[in-house]
């Protein structure tokens, strides 16, 4: 048997060394690379985009090119995170913690070469694992059902506790709040409606990508607006030495990077568990494995750059397992694979594992081979790129706007999409502002709907002895100490629950605390209507309903009563530094009329932006919101604005236009001519 896997292997290898498979897997990496860099496209519209192509090629090089591109999108999805502060993709989002920090001091060059080592690194130890795997794929699977994937996911959902930095209770609020936000749209058991305001955008539940591009992207973008300066501020880049550094960061990190490949791997093997949770699980992982990493990171530490960078790009590995072994596609990407498989004649399951499995070996090479010119390719210009950080800011937000609204609209292409981009703009900037942490809300939205599916299915069909399995009791207790673990450390460095009691004093409220007033409003309101649903699709709302609303109230009343305590304490110096698990912006600099005068501008151009789309179309309106905006906020050369313009825009028209035909949103002027593509009209 081995020597006929290393046979298969050897053989894998062989053929593709064969030029023009190497050419098709060069030209995915390209393309990968490319959609990474855009906030909010990703890897499923290559995957989509590449597809016909695939027809007439034999299956070793059709797979070639399909996964050097998924292989390679969480490579440059680092990019527009560091530099910007903007998630190239959903896996990029934990990256944005340290690795934007760090380009705002002047070491976007360190943040870039470490990232890209460790991407390279965790891509080939997910190639590894998958290669190892293989021989034992089908019979660990079989022992995987769905109170197993139940028991991941509520494993996946307790790092809440580890994201929440010093603020676990808040945390935990964000989290009920997103697992409610994950609930909208019709429910997959009964039918029913839920939450969906009588509109059709809604019925499919709200898109992911509009929603990360909200939380984490228009915050930065405003922010840079407020400041009115460069990423980098003062701070001078020296890239050739940040590069050098970043690459022996690696090195010096090097069990921690192996650490989290294989940590990306083995939960991208499941299915749902995408790269949106589990940068962030490598990112708690890292918190909690690295000495003094409470101190640092959140501030700019290199290995909170390397943990989930190495993690996102050996996720495609993983997911590639249940797609080979059992046709369950492991992500979204996966499932537009298993078409590859169709037409090409390859069933899933033991054939792939025995007959072709010179063909599974190809997939395993192609991840290995993507990934090093991935890296390859990113280091080439990365020195470029670094310098980004010390452009201005007028040169820099219209063009990062303009595709953070073209990624928005790539979720479900309605104009829903970008309302929704509007509305988690605003609550992710007064999360930031107010101290509440960001990612716990993405993690419930994302594992909220897995939780409430799996349950649904390990509950019907095999009643309550699901929790009697082995391997659901481990991971659960396995929970449990990931959740107690932060929660008891709270309450040890308060003085247990008699160290509280001495600091409640009378309550003293401030103007922030109406956010845990409309936080409680919403979900209350949420619950008034989901009271007078059947009990299948009330019993999940309502359960996470009201431990949110419990767990809110003690976090409003902990906040009032103990401040007085805490405000004399902070005055005094004796208060410890405390772990803010999310990006944070100083204005202290600037008088608060100014900063609230620069937000509402900022606000101005985004609706002016969606206004301009309404009436002429979303190409029109690029060159005229660039010229519009370097003009008011910068007075640039007019020689400028107009190259700048002009680039942008056609690079717009032919990528999405004519290459990814993007049906545009409906506009006005597109009743009177039809014919033009870019001002449509139905």
């Amino acid at each position: 048997m081995d020597a006929s896997i290393l046979g298969a292997a050897g053989e894998a290898f062989s053929l593709l060394l064969d030029p023009f498979r190497l050419m098709m897997l060069g030209a995915g990496v390209l393309m990968g690379l490319f959609l990474g860099l855009v906030p909010g496209i990703g890897g499923l519209a290559g995957m989509a985009l590449l597809l016909p192509f695939t027809f007439t090629m034999d299956p070793y090089t059709a797979f070639a090119m399909l996964l050097g591109m998924a292989a390679v999108v969480g490579t440059s999805d680092t990019i527009p995170a560091v530099m910007f502060g903007v998630p190239g993709t959903a896996g990029a989002q934990a990256t944005i913690m340290d690795g934007n920090p760090m380009a705002k001091r002047g070491e976007a060059g360190r943040a870039l070469s470490a990232a890209f080592t460790a991407s390279l690194i965790g891509g080939l130890v997910g190639a590894l694992i998958l290669a190892l795997t293989i021989p034992i794929l089908r019979p660990l699977m079989l022992h995987i059902g769905s109170p197993e994937l139940l028991a991941f996911s509520v494993l996946g959902i307790t790092m809440v506790a580890v994201l929440s930095g010093s603020a676990p209770m808040r945390g935990i609020v964000a989290a009920g709040l997103g697992v409610m936000l994950s609930m909208i749209g019709a429910d997959p058991q009964t039918g029913t409606l839920r939450w969906t305001m009588g509109t059709f955008y809604l019925w499919d539940g709200l898109p992911i990508v509009p929603m990360v591009l909200g939380l984490f992207a228009l915050p930065e973008l405003a922010d840079l607006a407020i400041r009115r300066r460069s990423i980098a501020g003062d701070s001078n880049i020296d890239t050739r030495s940040g590069m050098w550094t970043g690459f022996k960061d690696v090195i010096a990190n090097k069990w921690l990077t192996v650490r989290c490949g294989a940590l990306g791997a083995g939960l991208g093997a499941i299915p749902g568990m995408g790269s949106a949770v589990v940068d962030w699980i490598a990112y708690g992982h890292a918190l909690q494995s690295v000495k003094g990493a409470g101190k640092t990171f959140g501030k700019g530490d290199v290995r909170g750059v390397i943990a989930p960078e190495s993690a996102n790009n050996s996720i495609t590995a993983g997911a590639l397992v249940p797609t080979i072994a059992f046709g369950v596609p492991g992500s979204a990407a996966m499932a537009i694979l298993l078409s590859v498989f169709l037409i090409h004649g390859l069933v899933p399951g033991p054939e792939m594992l025995n007959d072709n499995l010179s063909v599974t070996y190809t997939m395993v090479w192609s991840i290995a081979i993507a990934n090093i010119l991935g890296a390859g390719i990113c280091f080439l210009f990365s020195g470029q790129l670094a310098k980004i950080a010390i452009l201005r800011y007028t040169l820099i937000l219209p063009a990062v706007l303009t595709f953070v609204y073209i990624g928005a609209f790539q979720a479900s292409r309605n104009w829903g999409d970008l309302y929704a981009l509007l509305a988690f703009g605003v609550l992710g900037w007064t999360m930031k502002q107010l101290r509440w942490p960001r990612p716990p809300l993405i993690l419930g939205f994302v594992l909220g709907a897995l939780i409430e599916r799996y349950l649904f299915i390990s509950v019907t069909r095999y009643g309550l002895d699901w929790l009697a399995r082995p391997m659901v009791m481990i991971l659960l207790f396995a929970g449990f100490l990931v959740l107690a673990g932060p929660v008891l450390r709270h309450l040890r460095d308060h003085g247990w629950f008699h160290g509280i009691a001495r600091k409640i004093g009378m309550p003293r409220f401030r103007a922030r605390d109406l956010f845990y007033v409309l936080v409680f409003g919403l979900i209350a309101y949420m619950m008034s209507i989901a009271a007078g649903w059947s009990w299948g699709a009330r019993v999940g709302p309502l359960t996470v309903g009201w431990v949110t609303l419990t767990v809110c109230a003690l976090s409003f009343a902990n906040q009032t009563l103990t401040r007085g305590f805490s405000e004399t304490q902070s005055k005094d110096g004796e208060l410890p530094a405390e772990l803010h698990m999310d990006t944070t912006t100083d204005y202290s600099d600037l008088p608060l009329g100014v900063v609230l005068q620069r937000a509402l501008a900022f606000i101005g151009y985004l609706f002016g932006f969606m206004a301009s789309m309404a009436v002429i179309g979303l190409i029109p309106t690029v060159p005229l919101f660039i010229a519009v905006f370097m003009w008011f906020e910068g007075r640039e050369n007019w020689k400028l604005i107009l190259g700048q313009a002009l680039v942008l825009t056609v690079a717009v028209y032919v990528v999405f236009d004519r290459l990814l035909g993007i049906p545009w949103p409906r506009t006005l002027l597109g009743q009177w001519f039809p014919h033009l593509s870019f001002l449509p009209s139905v």
